[in-house]
């Protein structure tokens, strides 16, 4: 199999900064040491009401990312003004609700076919690659290819949470093989593990992960190199097992 990458969400180090409001852990720092660990890009949500990541934050990010900076924000005016100013290798657009703690679930395609098509040729213009955040659905996956996204990234959250593989790793599979064969990239990310993510990393049509809060909680007991470290190797061995 190819290599599979492995963006880093640095997000929830700023979530532990805006739990007192103060200047550190600051997320830009994170950078360099996710890059040397094995990281080949890295991930931040700049949301709507600010709850972790700031706008100065994003702006480090930018500016520090060596590999491959990957841009999550919903598909709004405003968010779209500023993926055209910083220019990111990637946006992927998520869906956002005040109410949740994190993201519950993939983007309602059906209801804004509309939007996300304008927002993708937008991005486009800009040289930005677009990917879209998803169930993994084969009527989303579907649509996402309709709309002209290049990539589309499944959610896992609904395989991280089950006892066991079953039918929501069969449902990850059969995403990723008709976006595969429909000619997108197929990412995959939400709740995944140095435990868990074996079983989806060995999906050979999924070609790029993205891991934040595991990754930010395992560093507080081992150091965020190390974190970065065990998540690639254990993504690694699932491959070539595969």
């Amino acid at each position: 199999m190819t290599h599979q990458r492995l963006y880093i969400n640095i997000d929830h180090i700023a979530t532990v900064r805006q739990a007192r409001r103060g200047d550190e852990p600051v997320p830009a720092q994170a950078v360099a040491i996710c890059e040397r660990a094995g990281a080949d890009g890295i991930t931040a949500h700049l949301r709507e009401d600010r709850r972790h990541i700031q706008d100065s934050d994003i702006d480090a990010i930018a500016s520090a990312v060596t590999t491959v900076f990957n841009l999550e924000m919903a598909c709004t005016a405003e968010m779209l003004a500023l993926a055209e100013r910083l220019r990111p290798h990637q946006v992927t657009l998520v869906p956002e609700r005040r109410e949740e703690v994190t993201t519950e679930g993939g983007l309602a395609l059906a209801s804004a076919t509309r939007g996300l098509s304008d927002a993708i040729v937008r991005l486009r213009r800009t040289g930005i690659r677009t990917s879209l955040f998803i169930d993994p659905d084969r009527d989303a996956v579907t649509r996402s290819r309709e709309l002209g996204a290049d990539a589309v990234e499944l959610h896992t959250g609904r395989y991280a949470h089950a006892p066991g593989a079953g039918h929501a790793l069969d449902a990850l599979r059969d995403a990723a093989t008709l976006g595969a064969s429909l000619g997108l990239a197929v990412h995959a990310g939400h709740g995944l593990t140095t435990g868990n993510v074996g079983p989806v990393a060995s999906i050979p049509e999924i070609e790029e992960l993205n891991i934040g809060h595991h990754v930010i909680s395992r560093a507080i007991f081992v150091g965020l190199d190390t974190a970065v470290r065990e998540l690639r190797a254990a993504m690694d061995a699932a491959r070539r097992a595969a």
